[in-house]
């Protein structure tokens, strides 16, 4: 049975966290913390504009989500996209979700005349680099910086 992939909706907040809490848990760089998972949701959730949380649903449980976050260009004079959080429980793995979030996402920024879609992922974990590629995208020569807050310098 293939998933349905649909817009996230205040409902599924829960679920999203916890894929979260999961996601968090195998990334080196950061730290689950449920009650900020939850207002980065429900932010996205309640402003569109800003993205979108798409999950995938399969025997009635979310089985993964993905977010594409939006933003705009200069370079290339166009509306970009930042996806981000993409994760499958690990109980729906290896059943194609991961390709169909994929999938959705893509289709969903070609409507929308997205012109680069930019991601970031631990630079071991292999499985997604396979996948990332297998989908079109490209290794970056860019170098990733961050600051967390406070901002001010």
């Amino acid at each position: 049975m293939d998933p349905l992939i649909r817009t996230a909706e205040p409902r599924d907040i829960e679920a999203c966290s916890e894929l979260l809490t999961e996601l968090f848990s195998l990334e080196k760089e950061f730290a689950a913390d449920t009650q900020k998972q939850r207002r980065g949701l429900e932010m996205i959730l309640e402003r569109p504009e800003s993205g979108r949380v798409f999950v995938a649903e399969l025997d009635g449980s979310i089985a993964g989500m993905l977010i594409l976050l939006s933003t705009v260009s200069t370079v290339l004079g166009q509306k970009v996209a930042l996806l981000e959080d993409m994760v499958v429980d690990p109980r729906f793995r290896r059943r194609g979700i991961g390709s169909a979030l994929l999938d959705h996402a893509l289709e969903t920024a070609a409507r929308e005349d997205v012109g680069r879609i930019t991601l970031l992922t631990d630079g071991d974990n292999l499985a997604a680099h396979a996948l990332y590629r297998s989908k079109g995208f490209l290794r970056s020569s860019m170098a990733v910086f961050r600051k967390l807050a406070p901002l001010p310098c």
